[in-house]
């Protein structure tokens, strides 16, 4: 009997598991769409004319562009291409292509191998390496750029979800929700997915905190103002 009940909890489980899974793979696809934005927002805050002077910078400046370029390129794709995304890993030489992992390991000290470090990140992410993937995003450091770091917890998220380590998963998808500064746009859909993963597992009370924050703190959201975020309350139970 014991048995049986225990093989029960475990389907339960299971099923929970990979209801969650599948929510991650429905937003895995986009995983690395919009990046050029975040490209963007890395080189602002990171000023290469600031750092001219430096040799070290300047030099790891220049390898770090074509590959940089093409990881623009895959990231602002609905496609996915392995050999490109290797590519931007290991390098090409006859295409002058340096990798990422050469620049983040000897230029680790620069400003150019901190942001290769998000981009491998992002890269083994797409090749479903997620330890990798997870090791190289905790060692970027976003330096105070919020839209830059709330992209890269919820890459960590996904990639802890893909794992199946669902409590980190939540805890990375709710941080990038939570971070001073974000626009509307961004901490609004930050805190969708959150939520939405809590209501995947099967966790209420996280979802039903979470969807409330988005219609207390973003009246004005499209997600509040379409009606979707009391549909997800009601089925909830919460019809207020």
């Amino acid at each position: 009997m014991a048995d049986k009940q225990v093989k029960v909890e475990q389907n339960d489980a299971d099923a929970v598991v990979a209801k969650a899974k599948g929510f991650w793979a429905a937003y895995g696809k986009k995983i690395m769409i919009a990046g050029s934005v975040v490209i963007v927002l890395l080189a602002g805050f990171i000023g290469y004319k600031k750092f001219i002077s430096e040799p070290k910078e300047r030099e790891a400046g220049d390898l770090i562009f074509p590959a940089e370029k093409l990881f623009g390129l895959v990231a602002g794709s609905s496609t996915y291409n392995k050999d490109t995304v290797n590519m931007i890993l290991n390098g090409d030489k006859p295409n002058g292509v340096t990798g990422l992992l050469s620049i983040a390991s000897k230029y680790g000290g620069t400003k150019s191998g901190n942001r290769a470090e998000y981009m491998i990140g992002a890269c083994y992410l797409q090749l479903k390496q997620f330890d990798k993937a997870i090791k190289h995003l905790k060692e970027f450091d976003a330096n105070g750029a919020s839209q830059v770091q709330s992209k890269t917890y919820l890459l960590l998220g996904h990639a802890y979800a893909e794992q199946k380590k669902t409590d980190d998963a939540l805890d990375y998808y709710k941080k990038a929700g939570s971070i001073n500064g974000l626009d509307e746009g961004m901490a609004t859909e930050a805190i969708y997915m959150a939520a939405r993963y809590a209501d995947a597992l099967g966790k209420t009370k996280d979802a039903i905190e979470l969807f409330q924050q988005l219609k207390d703190e973003y009246p004005a959201s499209q997600r509040v103002g379409s009606g979707e975020v009391d549909k997800y309350l009601a089925s909830l139970g919460i019809t207020k």
